[in-house]
């Protein structure tokens, strides 16, 4: 069966000739399939596009919440490098500050090698914009991680040193430190010649020449452990500072505080006498270490 065909005639102006042309009749059918194809084509590009033209504004949004929130990550991430080395440096000091004061032990010796901080988590501004988001979430973790156990060894670091601190700072205001009064000193500790026998004798204390009802300070912490009169030393005064330390103050003209009484460093215990065995007013003071007489100038710094 021949297949079916259209004709086509065509008069163009101005001639008598006719112009006639014959198509298979498929070809109008292709013809306008193509144009619904192409016309549905440009349709959903027409609306692709504006679609997408009303998302630039939400895009542009996006794209700047984006830039603002790296700038801050990395922003974030040069604080824990800068948290990081200042954890090293508090570490670098105690270490030296427990080496100061002979704290330092083996293990402290192993945990601070290395010291000066954790290794950064980003060197540049360039090394995080380069790395992965997932890598730097990665490496902000272990970074916090890090800080978080250096931190907790610092805390129990920092308890230790302070409670070997406080009681260096009960000692050091417990230890006689300060002369006793002002004066002269007439006479040392040790072997002397006796002023009333003329004989060599060990003198236990050191005597201060001053006048009398001169005013006589505690040289350290303590309390009054009593308060008496003695045959040589006339009336006696003698404070426990604890730590085995102990202070005795001879020849009093009075007394000014009780027995009990809790004294502090620079505070005036009593006056400058004659009592007792004396050739003239003068402090005899005695400084004991664990119950026995030790060199008071040993324990005078200024």
């Amino acid at each position: 069966m021949a297949s079916k065909k259209i004709t086509i005639f065509m008069v163009p102006d101005g001639t008598n000739k006719i112009r006639q042309f014959t198509l298979p009749k498929i070809i109008p059918v292709l013809l306008t399939l193509v144009i619904i194809v192409f016309s549905a084509f440009f349709s959903w590009i027409v609306i692709d596009y504006k679609s997408m033209k009303g998302q630039m504004p939400r895009l542009a949004w996006l794209e700047r919440e984006h830039e603002k929130n790296k700038n801050q990550f990395i922003h974030l991430s040069n604080r824990v490098d800068q948290v990081t080395q200042k954890v090293g440096e508090l570490n670098e000091f105690d270490r030296k500050l427990k080496i100061m004061v002979n704290l330092e032990t083996d293990d402290d010796k192993g945990q601070f090698q290395g010291v000066g901080g954790s290794e950064p988590v980003f060197l540049t501004s360039y090394d995080a914009e380069t790395r992965s988001h997932q890598d730097l979430v990665r490496s902000m973790h272990r970074a916090l991680d890090r800080l978080d156990s250096e931190i907790n060894l610092g805390e129990q670091d920092k308890a230790q040193l302070h409670v070997f601190l406080e009681n260096q700072k009960m000692l050091l205001a417990c230890t006689p430190s300060i002369w006793p009064t002002k004066g002269w000193l007439s006479s040392t500790f040790g072997y002397r010649m006796s002023p009333f026998t003329g004989e060599k004798e060990f003198h236990k204390g050191i005597d201060i020449a001053t006048k009398m009802g001169a005013p006589i300070i505690s040289p350290a912490d303590g309390f009054v452990s009593s308060i008496e009169t003695d045959r040589g030393y006339g009336r006696l005064l003698t404070i426990k500072h604890g730590y085995g330390l102990a202070t005795r103050y001879g020849h009093l003209k009075t007394v000014l505080v009780k027995k009990g009484q809790y004294i502090k460093r620079g505070e005036t215990i009593a006056l400058v006498g004659n009592t007792g065995r004396s050739t003239g007013p003068h402090l005899h003071y005695e400084v004991f270490l664990n119950n026995v007489r030790v060199n008071p100038m040993h324990y005078i710094l200024n």
